[in-house]
């Protein structure tokens, strides 16, 4: 099933153009990097549909806060957490192991 997850755009982090843009969007406090490409016309403080990395609508915040709560409902939202808490955890290696964890 694909999936998109509403988040809210707290600041844009490149603009090359009017097109190419990349900002940090919270989504209930978890902060990821997202393309903006294809919402040039959002900007701070707006909500967006997020899928793979990429906001692909705009939203309004009401609509952005239902979809949030159902997916908290189905349990979509704990793997963002999830993600998040693996990604903070230190990868222990012995000696001569190497880190091959990709660093996203």
């Amino acid at each position: 099933m694909c999936l998109a997850i509403p988040g809210k755009i707290v600041s844009i982090t490149t603009q090359l153009d009017e097109t190419f843009r990349k900002g940090k969007v919270s989504f209930g406090g978890i902060m990821k990097e997202v393309n903006l490409c294809m919402v040039p016309e959002a900007g701070i403080n707006d909500y967006v549909m997020v899928h793979v990395g990429v906001a692909i609508s705009k939203v309004d915040e009401e609509e952005a806060n239902k979809t949030f709560e159902y997916l908290r409902q189905i349990g979509e939202i704990e793997e963002l957490h999830d993600e998040e808490l693996r990604k903070q955890q230190p990868v222990v290696l012995e000696e001569g192991q190497l880190n091959l964890k990709p660093h996203l």
